[in-house]
């Protein structure tokens, strides 16, 4: 098993950039999952949403959500976490993960209306999960 140190190192060089992940959230009846655009820092993944969007109002009610991404063959990250509505992309508070979202997501940030007030920041906490990384070990690479 790997410390939370080194998991955390391995998850950011590979999602710290646009990814796109399988969110599964539930309205208590049914499970609904949906790709969605997401970078990752310390712990967390993040995604600019709406949050009068489905996702949201099912997290509203229960925060309790599940991810996934990678490929296969490569790295991947299977997990649940807690999504939480943490603000208005303009807001303050958000300011410096703005920043790196933007840069993320340059290809289509574009086309978001930062001035839409339901416009927000969704903040997806990892609580557990599983990741793999594919490796050929190197007394294969040497037969």
């Amino acid at each position: 098993m790997s410390s939370h140190k080194d998991t955390n190192k391995v998850l950011t060089e590979k999602f710290s950039k646009d990814n796109f992940i399988g969110l599964t959230t539930t309205d208590g009846t049914r499970v609904t999952t949906r790709v969605v655009n997401a970078y990752y820092e310390d712990g967390a993944f993040y995604a600019v949403t709406n949050a009068l969007s489905n996702k949201m109002k099912q997290i509203e009610k229960n925060p309790i959500v599940a991810i996934f991404c990678g490929e296969r063959n490569e790295t991947y990250i299977n997990a649940h976490g807690v999504g939480e509505n943490i603000g208005h992309v303009l807001s303050a508070e958000n300011a410096g993960m703005m920043v790196k979202l933007r840069e993320a997501f340059h290809r289509w940030y574009n086309d978001v209306n930062e001035n839409d007030p339901n416009t927000c920041l969704l903040r997806i906490r990892l609580t557990d999960g599983i990741y793999s990384v594919d490796f050929v070990p190197e007394h294969y690479l040497a037969q």
